[in-house]
């Protein structure tokens, strides 16, 4: 078996999902289990994960200290209240904060593109922007703050970015030459502030 943290972090994410969406449904009758939730979903990946403590980890983790995150992420994105943002994109918020700001075991960097490659396969088609600006504006506003790291980050997506348009560019541009589909927030940069804010309202919760 192999270590795979962002499996992991996916099986994080269904599992929170899951639990947020029953809790949600208030009906007495409907029994939520979040041991019950993770034993289930990790039997699943049971024959390519070694690592279930650190889902465990990211599940409980969380949801024990789901007010503090989300204390953190209301600042961070004034024009959404908490109830109103989709709850695949709360679930990914709350999971990539806790990550982020609490847990520390990896650096900014990787918990928030981590967050954002989750928002990108799981989340609606401006999640990935609205998650990673969010997470940036938490970052930036904390104690653990690194501008010299940040602006070292920066500059090799840029770099990276320029490479990749380089190679991109066709020897005779003409009229004819489509536009690219690339979106912005493939780079993956430490969001700005802006994005946390310019997020589209969803009829998910």
């Amino acid at each position: 078996m192999a270590s795979n943290r962002h499996l992991c972090r996916i099986i994080a994410l269904q599992s929170l999902y899951e639990y947020d969406f029953r809790t949600s449904l208030d009906m007495a009758d409907l029994k939520t289990d979040i041991n019950e939730i993770l034993e289930r979903n990790l039997s699943v990946y049971a024959d390519s994960l070694e690592e279930d403590d650190f889902v465990v980890d990211l599940v409980k983790g969380t949801l024990k200290n789901q007010d503090k995150l989300d204390a953190m992420i209301v600042p961070a994105a004034p024009e959404w209240p908490i109830d109103q943002i989709a709850k695949i994109d709360k679930v990914i918020l709350r999971l990539a904060t806790y990550e982020l700001m609490i847990k520390r075991d990896v650096p900014p960097k990787v918990a928030i593109n981590e967050a954002v490659e989750l928002a990108k396969s799981f989340g609606g088609d401006n999640s990935s922007k609205f998650i990673n600006g969010v997470l940036g504006t938490i970052y930036r506003s904390s104690e653990i703050y690194e501008p010299e790291e940040d602006k070292k980050f920066q500059a090799e997506k840029q770099a990276m970015a320029s490479k990749s348009a380089k190679s991109a560019k066709p020897d005779k541009p003409t009229n004819d030459q489509p536009k690219s589909n690339r979106s912005d927030d493939d780079t993956n940069d430490i969001g700005s502030e802006s994005e946390s804010k310019s997020k589209p309202k969803s009829s998910a919760k």
